[in-house]
């Protein structure tokens, strides 16, 4: 392997939901914590499990599997909220396990287009990573909620603010 071909690697946090492993860019990630109080929000979007507390900044959480139309998350003691960046707002995802973080040639990487026939699929995946006997399904996190779902996450955390400046 040239030196060329060693600077194609990529990183990623890699994470199960159900037996599936998904991976993001480390780059999109902001940190990993254990599942905190979530607070349900009325009419908020399906996916939309509430909002949290994380250390004084109200987070809007979203139940990955669901968004992923693969039912719930199973909570156990491996459940782990990730905090990611949607553009200009941060906001978790609730993940059954968070794995490990590892590297993989962008050679590795297939696009979805290429082995997926659906428009679901291609909205919510960005490829696929091949590593050894592994798939890694990569999120597209700027398709995870649309515009609407974004501004509904807004407008809750200004209310959750707003209520929590207000105690």
């Amino acid at each position: 392997m040239t030196q060329d071909r060693k600077q194609e690697e990529i990183q990623l946090v890699v994470f199960k939901i159900g037996n599936q492993e998904y991976g993001l860019y480390i780059t999109e990630l902001r940190e990993i914590v254990k599942p905190l109080p979530i607070t349900p929000i009325p009419r908020a979007p399906e996916c939309i499990e509430g909002v949290v507390n994380l250390r004084g900044t109200v987070l809007a959480i979203i139940d990955l599997a669901k968004r992923l139309d693969l039912g719930r998350a199973s909570h156990s003691e491996k459940t782990r909220i990730i905090i990611v960046e949607i553009g200009e707002h941060t906001v978790g995802m609730i993940v059954d396990e968070v794995i490990e973080v590892l590297r993989i040639p962008q050679s590795n990487i297939v696009s979805t287009q290429e082995i997926i026939e659906t428009n679901l699929s291609h909205k919510y995946i960005t490829g696929v990573g091949k590593l050894e006997d592994r798939l890694i399904i990569l999120i597209n996190l700027n398709e995870i909620l649309t515009v609407e779902e974004i501004e509904q996450v807004q407008h809750i955390k200004e209310k959750a603010t707003k209520a929590q400046s207000s105690d």
